[in-house]
């Protein structure tokens, strides 16, 4: 599933970044990223909606869901990263 990614990385530089989820529950997901984060820090995911052709009551993106970064690790250029939700997805 794609999603836009804003946060602050290990350098201290804001980004925003499309990428996608490796894996995702109501508690957290896995990301794959180019940026490297410090441990613990927060970022902003925003996950699009599908298509207006699919539902016109659907809005073009979900509202931001904070979450926490509790692992990351190198995998080839890409860091997987491994996050918490500061709340549950609903």
């Amino acid at each position: 599933m794609p999603v836009m990614v804003r946060g602050v990385d290990a350098t201290g530089v804001e980004f925003l970044e499309l990428t996608k989820t490796l894996s995702i529950s109501a508690n957290g997901a896995c990301i794959a990223s180019t940026h490297s984060l410090r441990p613990d820090l927060t970022i902003s995911l925003t996950f699009p909606a599908p298509s207006p052709a699919s539902s016109s009551m659907v809005p073009s993106e979900t509202p931001p869901v904070t979450a926490r970064l509790r692992s990351q690790s190198a995998s080839g250029d890409l860091r997987l990263l491994g996050l918490e939700f500061l709340r549950p997805l609903e």
